[in-house]
Order: C-alpha cells, then sequence, then structure tokens
C-alpha cells in the first residue's frame, strides 16, 4: 500500500490503518510519502508505485499534482483513493463556504485550537503520577487509578486532544490528595484485572533491571489494591473504565463520552 499526503500523513495512515482492521491476518507492505509538494518529489514515486504496485491512498491539495498522480496511477493499473474528498465534498456542498485551495497543513497551522492543544500538554505534563495536585480544579478530567492501569498514556493522548488532564496514583498507604474530592472536573477511575496488572508489572520491573522481591508485583497484593480502588470508585460515583483489553485509543474514546455525557448533565442542571 502507498500513502502519499502534501502534508504530516497522519491523516491518510490513520484512514489506512483503520481499514487494514477490518481484514483478517492482513499486514500490507506500508509505503508513506509525506510533504510531498513538488512535480519532482511525485514523478519519483510513481516510479516506486510501478515497481510495487499497490493501492494509492492520498491527501493532495494542489490540482495539478493530484491529476499527475492520477494519471500516473491509471497508467500503471493501480487503484487511487482521495481519502478526504468524499467528507470535504459535503461539507462544502451543505455549509456553502469556500475552500482553502492549495494550503496544505491547515490542520497543523497555528489556530486557537492548537494552542489550546499545547497548553493542555503542559498542564498534562505537569500533572502526571500525581505531582503539583494543588490545583486540580484546572482540570478537565482526572484519572484516578493504581500503578500500571495506563493513567499517564491516556493523559497524554487526551492532551493532545486539548483536554487538560491530570492523573492521580493510588499507592497502599498514601492518602490521595484533599483537594481531589472538592474537584469539579470529571473525575473517572481506571481499573483492570489483577491477573493482568501482575504482568504489566513484572514486566515493568524487568525493563528497569530490578529483581528483587517486592509487594508491588505480589498477585494477593494487587487484588486487594484493586479491591480497594474499585470500593473508592463506587463510594464516590465515580464512572469506572476497565482497561484490561482495552487499547490506550479505546480508553481515551470511553472517557471523552464520559466527558461528553458529563457536560450535558452540568447543562442540564444550570
Amino acid at each position: 500500500m502507498h500513502i502519499i499526503s502534501d502534508s504530516t500523513g497522519e491523516t491518510v495512515s490513520t484512514v489506512s490503518r483503520s481499514a487494514n482492521a477490518h481484514f483478517k491476518n492482513f499486514n500490507p507492505i506500508e509505503h508513506s510519502w509525506v510533504l510531498v509538494r513538488s512535480e519532482k518529489q511525485l514523478v519519483k514515486i510513481i516510479e516506486e508505485v510501478k515497481k510495487n504496485k499497490g493501492p494509492v491512498i492520498y491527501t493532495l491539495i494542489d490540482k495539478n499534482l493530484r491529476k499527475i498522480l492520477e494519471r500516473g496511477c491509471k497508467k500503471i493499473g493501480v487503484p487511487i483513493i482521495p481519502v478526504l474528498d468524499p467528507v470535504v465534498e459535503a461539507m462544502e456542498n451543505y455549509f456553502k463556504y469556500d475552500l482553502a485551495i492549495d494550503e496544505p497543513g491547515r490542520q497543523h497551522s497555528l489556530s486557537h485550537g492548537y494552542f489550546d492543544r499545547i497548553g493542555a500538554m503542559q498542564y498534562t505534563l505537569a500533572h502526571d503520577d500525581g505531582q503539583l495536585s494543588n490545583d486540580l480544579e484546572e482540570a478537565d478530567i482526572i484519572l484516578v487509578g493504581v500503578s500500571r492501569t495506563s493513567k499517564t498514556p491516556t493523559s497524554m493522548y487526551l492532551a493532545n486532544r486539548g483536554i487538560r488532564t491530570a492523573n492521580v496514583p493510588m499507592v497502599p498507604k498514601v492518602s490521595l490528595p484533599k483537594n481531589l474530592f472538592l474537584s469539579k472536573a470529571l473525575i473517572i477511575g481506571l481499573t483492570t484485572s489483577p491477573e493482568r496488572l501482575v504482568q504489566i508489572r513484572k514486566s515493568r520491573l524487568t525493563s528497569v533491571g530490578e529483581n528483587r522481591k517486592t509487594n508491588y508485583i505480589e498477585e494477593d497484593t494487587i487484588k486487594q489494591e484493586v479491591l480497594m480502588a474499585k470500593r473508592l470508585f463506587l463510594k464516590n460515583k465515580w464512572p469506572v473504565i476497565d482497561v484490561t483489553r482495552k487499547s490506550i485509543e479505546e480508553t481515551a474514546a470511553a472517557v471523552l463520552e464520559s466527558l461528553r455525557e458529563f457536560k450535558e448533565r452540568n447543562e442540564s442542571e444550570e
């Protein structure tokens, strides 16, 4: 498969991976070209497509480059898919807005949304793993859970979406910050199966070269940790997400759905 973009290639790459996931045991070789903005670049790419035939998925704004690519693929005999065209066309027809022609990478421009993401990332990094817990009220979301329940990667994923996310670890015999229970942010509990937690924690210790025996990976201790966390979530009526078999993207999607419902409730109460 060939992925071509006049920007960073994130959009077309994501679409390609999503489409690939619909097929069983399907792992195509992916050739990727990004920041393609000249005819010279495109001619070389078409030659590579000719050598390694496969579908071409692309996002190109420049009309001349699109024509060159389409003619080249037609000559070679490979399908070509402009992934954004159907969506852009539908939006154009409905909203009647003029297209921003010949401006590749506009989604990465320095817009308000861009600076919102930067601000969210800075906040999230500063409030990772219970740091700077004195201003949790400024968070959009607070994730709570025992160690190794995907709090940090989920927080970073959400921050990249412009969501100010703090995460607070539950550590045995260590009290949670008092202002956590006073925060008006959406608080979500993350949990997982004790068996899965044992595996993850053992892998973590191995990766850092730690071989000493510790309660950190003791199954009975972990069961107690998970049980205590669930009781806390239930007591405070916090939404709970089980991350046992979820990817970071799936966990983040569940968090965002909870945030949507949380905002709707607040608006209706107002």
